[in-house]
């Protein structure tokens, strides 16, 4: 089971025809990130183990302006972040180390043109090895003279056009390989094919008792389908991102403000523009409604069920399906950027983390060519030295070429890193980077910010017509310009109410808005922040302010958000130590923190003092993982060892966060530690079969207990014990929920808590 797979020789008139993209096409089809840097994706079909990995990172990295570059195996694509500046030489490098590069087009070539290959090419090798296995019985039932000599010859001929065919796989990545300078697992895999074979000639013309032609075949057989079975498995953990891919609106009718009315594809929809949408059509790109109600369909991004109502002013999500009425939305990103198209990036993201176990395994497969070789070389110099046979010596220095084959090494990790993304995506987490799975795996404190987290983060506005119609005007039209769960519901709440003219409107996070009118200084939000010196008190909660005096103040009610109980005692069963942190009141925190039976929390918090508590626990030598929604968290979720955020969290706390969940319950935050653990575990073992397998298989080889066609069945059977082995976690994480529910019972209703500003 070999980890390199084809990557095309070619020539340079070939190369005239196969040129990848000009700067200018780069350039277009970049997309901005943020702080000055661009990224663009390549797909690079040629890539295939750890080798070309760290060859094509390595190569990226020392180009001047690129700022990182991660290669996705599972999906052969290339990611460069580069200074918008001056664009950096990034396909003559990609193409200098002889892959072949074209933009990246997740739609492009419904046909698995691989697949296709791998699946002719084990045909033929299959075919052609039963057939000389049938005549190698009869040799070894005693056939003599001539008649082994004539069987001989047909296995030579039946394996002619296996190696031709099946065997180029192998050979066109290994001569590709040495032809700029590097080696990878394909070389000493050629060179014992060929040697197998050429020894098998040799033998057959001079008469030879033995000949080892089922022992080329049957090794080219068996590592196409190792290469099979891992390509359809690392195709099969993306079926749910390409089904999901294949969802998205492909296109909308947009609304010209002459009045006319253009269908445009979902790539040509840019912010602003105004877009009607019928009932039954999936929103394109997020948006916000402008016109109608309607029911929607938000499972695909949420995995909630129950249909969700919008009227003008609500913001929607790309995915999302319009059920009952038409609308008419204003885009409030393009297609590229919208939180359908971030949950796919994050899904392809998941297994190109670079961490330390498959740092451990890139670096031991990179040693490997090298290191087998040598032995190799000695093993045949050992034998001819003791027998003065060399045919038996380059036998057994085939074989131990054969049985040497790390391919075991090589899957230990990503098979399991795809394996387990794959259960994270199904039970509605998205994980941004392999190596986060990692860092949640060794986490004992977790710390919650509070609304939005612990709670559901949709409070309202308890006894509105207590307040002054005039103060809850003014606040809603304040509470209009930020996205902050109380702001929505004191907007929606006044949304009637008279309200006033308001400039410099700016939102302070973890304090509140503020804005001038008519001379006046209007503040809403903490109390300790609103309000002027004396007037301030711990427990007023949320207030409007002018110029530091008290116009109203306004109290919340919200609920716990699904499973926090549950999750709760989960982690303390776990032994996790827990912490709330939050910028709301003592006395509501307090409230929440002994429902759920969390003894640590601090109340008042800033976004600058989350952070701070963070790093303080990094520093006793915690592992913190960080489960925080709004905008106030951003900080701590970047300070965090790991962090993890909702799908209706801030866009910028989404982005900090190493995991979001889609669904609502809090319930992802224990099943995905639990998943990470797993899989750190089976990736352990991975290694520990595969290191077992070598100090077991290699001394016996070189002894000469072993034939190339049995060394071809060890290394097979090493890689299948690898892939059976990842596939356990699938089981495991049912089995672990199983109990779970057995153990957990009814849920316990949760009352109302007030959640923070």
């Amino acid at each position: 089971m070999s980890c390199c797979a084809p990557t095309e020789i070619i020539s340079d008139l070939e190369r005239a025809e196969h040129a990848g993209p000009s700067p200018e096409e780069m350039l277009l089809a970049s997309r901005a990130v943020g702080n000055g840097l661009r990224q663009s994706d390549l797909a690079v079909p040629g890539i295939h183990c750890g080798a070309c990995i760290q060859k094509i990172e390595s190569a990226l990295s020392r180009l001047d302006g690129v700022e990182n570059a991660r290669v996705n195996l599972s999906t052969r694509r290339v990611s460069v972040r580069w200074h918008e500046e001056r664009m950096p030489p990034i396909v003559p490098a990609i193409e200098g180390l002889g892959y072949e590069t074209h933009l990246f087009d997740p739609d492009a070539g419904t046909k698995d043109q691989t697949l296709a290959e791998l699946i002719r090419a084990l045909g033929i090798s299959g075919f052609a090895s039963a057939n000389v296995m049938l005549l190698s019985v009869s040799v070894w039932s005693g056939a003599e003279g001539s008649t082994r000599d004539l069987f001989h010859w047909i296995s030579a001929l039946i394996a002619i056009p296996a190696l031709a065919f099946a065997g180029r796989i192998f050979f066109r990545s290994a001569w590709n390989g040495l032809k700029h300078g590097r080696m990878n697992m394909d070389v000493p895999i050629s060179l014992g094919i060929l040697l197998a074979y050429g020894m098998s000639i040799y033998g057959t013309i001079h008469h030879g008792q033995h000949a080892y032609f089922d022992a080329s075949v049957t090794l080219l057989f068996f590592l196409l389908i190792g290469r099979t079975l891992d390509h359809v498995m690392r195709e099969r953990a993306r079926e749910a991102v390409k089904g999901l891919a294949r969802l998205a609106a492909r296109g909308a009718m947009v609304l010209r403000p002459d009045g006319s009315r253009d269908y445009l594809p979902v790539e040509e929809i840019e912010p602003e523009m105004r877009i009607l949408l019928a009932a039954g059509e999936r929103v394109p790109v997020d948006a916000s409604v402008e016109d109608g109600a309607s029911d929607l369909d938000c499972s695909l991004v949420s995995g909630e069920s129950e249909p969700q109502r919008v009227t003008p002013g609500a913001v929607i999500r790309a995915g999302t399906l319009n059920l009952t009425g038409p609308l008419t939305i204003r885009a409030l990103a393009a297609a590229k950027d919208s939180f359908f198209a971030e949950m796919v990036r994050m899904m392809e993201a998941a297994e190109g983390g670079r961490n330390v176990y498959r740092r451990i395994a890139d670096r031991a497969s990179a040693l490997y060519s090298p290191v087998v070789h040598l032995t190799a070389f000695l093993t045949f110099l050992g034998w001819v030295t003791l027998s003065g046979d060399f045919h038996r010596a380059i036998t057994i220095a085939i074989s131990v070429l054969i049985i040497t084959c790390p391919c075991a090494l090589a899957l230990a990790v990503p098979i399991v890193q795809v394996v387990a993304a794959r259960r994270l995506f199904e039970s509605g987490i998205m994980v941004k980077d392999g190596s986060a799975m990692e860092r949640l795996a060794i986490i004992d404190t977790v710390v919650f910010d509070k609304t939005g987290t612990l709670t559901v983060g949709t409070p309202r506005l308890v006894d509105p017509g207590a307040v002054n119609p005039k103060a809850l005007g003014i606040a809603a039209a304040m509470a209009a310009h930020s996205r902050h769960p109380l702001s929505k519901a004191l907007a929606q709440t006044g949304a009637a109410a008279p309200g006033l003219a308001l400039a410099e409107v700016r939102e302070l996070p973890g304090y509140g808005i503020e804005a001038q009118a008519r001379g006046d200084l209007y503040r809403l939000g903490r109390a300790d922040w609103a309000l002027a010196d004396g007037e301030a008190s711990s427990e007023a909660g949320t207030v409007l302010a002018k110029n530091g005096k008290l116009l109203a103040q306004f109290t919340f009610e919200d609920r716990l958000r699904d499973g926090a109980g549950d999750t709760v005692r989960q982690l303390a069963a776990k032994g996790l130590k827990m912490e709330v942190l939050s910028g709301d009141r003592p006395a509501a925190v307090a409230r929440l923190s002994r429902t759920l039976g969390i003894e640590a929390f601090r109340a008042g918090v800033l976004p600058g003092d989350k952070a701070g508590r963070v790093a303080e626990l990094a520093a006793e030598g915690r592992k913190v993982l960080m489960v925080g929604d709004g905008l106030n968290d951003a900080p701590a979720l970047v300070a965090a060892h790991v962090s993890m955020a909702p799908a209706t969290a801030a866009d910028v706390g989404r982005n900090a966060a190493d995991f979001v969940f889609l669904r609502e319950s809090l319930a992802a935050v224990p099943l995905a530690l639990r998943i990470s653990r797993d899989s750190g575990r089976l990736i352990r073992q991975n290694l520990a079969i595969a290191g077992i397998y070598n100090v077991i298989a290699v001394p016996i080889a070189i002894m000469g207990y072993v034939t190339p066609l049995v060394a071809a069945l060890s290394m097979s059977l090493s890689s299948v014990l690898v892939v059976s082995n990842a596939l356990r976690l699938k089981g495991a994480e049912k089995s672990a929920a199983k109990a779970e529910r057995e153990e957990g019972g009814a849920r316990h209703a949760m009352g109302t808590m007030e959640p923070a500003k």
